[in-house]
């Protein structure tokens, strides 16, 4: 497998620049996820890592080779499509044949390529059938399958289970995940997912507008975002947000008052907020705890509850605009139209600038 590395790669349509100066490096073996809303560059990246885009301008090399230029069947890298992009006329063998016939691989190999992919895959049985007698999660096999018989220099993965249902993507989550442990293949996976992107991803990349808005490990995402935009994208239910101003900072640390109380986080060192500045504060659902009245961040009725089975969320109108998302043990009775005191820990609050969106803690 080969390493992909991205040097100010971007993408415009005449006037109109939708990647701006990405600059990125995918280790040999890494599993790499691109995650966003949509509009925001994720597959049009992904599409000039295959070449069916067109880079406007940057360099991006696929192990030692620069491959602006190159067509994407001189790229050696496999994708595997939303839509599974098989032909209905082929049988599954065929199908996943297909590239390696092109390129008059001998009939033997093609023949132990294809049983192998068949064999990781558990597709054994369905080589003889078309695609329209298999469901979504086995056509979607079928379609891996295709990648791992060319053996490239990495996979490349477009929204792969935006069709499936809700069962079937979990399954289908954990074959991707083995199938990266067995190869170590390089991968490149975009979706909208953050569920796909927080289990899959060895990094993940938050992109925003075009941007790449953050770079890094899953946990670290969720725990430290480093800006609004990420802390609100990372996390389901999403982050608790509350605007604020700064009343002081000293020794390291920021003060600021939220729901009348005086709050005291810490600051970098290289950190400097004058008193004033005005404040986006985020705390999490699970970062919550109810609590006596006199103690409490926030007070209000619930207004609704969602019982997951696993998890219990309740959400607190407090007198804002937004209701407040509280994370409760799965067997609480917690019912709407009770009254409810919660408060946090300084420890798990963020807190950004709220002209900026950047993290100050």
């Amino acid at each position: 497998m080969s390493a992909i590395t991205l040097k100010g790669i971007r993408k415009s349509y005449g006037d109109l620049e939708v990647v701006h100066g990405v600059d990125l490096e995918i280790a040999s073996g890494e599993f790499v996820v691109l995650v966003g809303p949509s509009g925001c560059g994720k597959s049009t990246l992904l599409r000039m890592i295959a070449g069916l885009e067109e880079i406007t301008s940057g360099e991006m090399w696929i192990g030692e080779r620069v491959v602006n230029t190159l067509s994407p069947s001189d790229r050696n890298i496999a994708m595997v499509f939303q839509d599974y992009a098989l032909y209905p006329h082929m049988s599954v063998e065929d199908n996943m044949a297909f590239g390696l016939k092109m390129r008059n691989e001998p009939a033997a190999e093609i023949k132990r390529r294809v049983d192998d992919a068949a064999d990781i895959l558990k597709i054994g049985g369905f080589l003889d059938r078309r695609p329209a007698q298999l469901s979504g999660g086995q056509r979607q096999r079928v379609a891996m399958g295709r990648a791992i018989v060319r053996d490239p220099d990495a996979f490349l993965f477009d929204e792969p289970l935006s069709n499936l249902d809700a069962a079937l993507r979990v399954e289908m989550r954990l074959e991707i995940a083995k199938l990266h442990r067995r190869m170590r293949a390089t991968t490149v996976y975009v979706t909208h997912d953050q569920v796909e992107a927080m289990t899959l991803a060895d990094r993940i990349v938050v992109m925003n507008a075009g941007h790449m808005e953050q770079v890094g490990r899953p946990l670290d995402l969720y725990r430290r975002p480093a800006s609004l935009f990420v802390a609100r994208f990372i996390g389901s239910p999403t982050m608790n947000i509350q605007t604020t101003q700064a009343t002081g900072q000293a020794d390291g640390t920021l003060t600021f008052g939220l729901a009348g109380r005086a709050l005291t986080v810490d600051l970098p060192e290289h950190a400097s907020v004058t008193p004033g500045t005005e404040l986006t504060v985020g705390v999490r659902p699970e970062d919550l705890v109810v609590c006596d009245s006199s103690e409490a961040w926030f007070s209000g009725e619930i207004s609704m509850v969602e019982r997951l089975g696993g998890q219990t969320y309740a959400y607190l109108e407090t007198g804002d605009a937004r209701a407040m998302t509280v994370e409760f043990p799965r067997t609480s009775e917690v019912r709407q139209g009770d009254p409810v005191a919660v408060k946090g820990d300084p420890k798990h609050v963020h807190v950004f600038d709220r002209a900026t969106g950047v993290r100050l803690n």
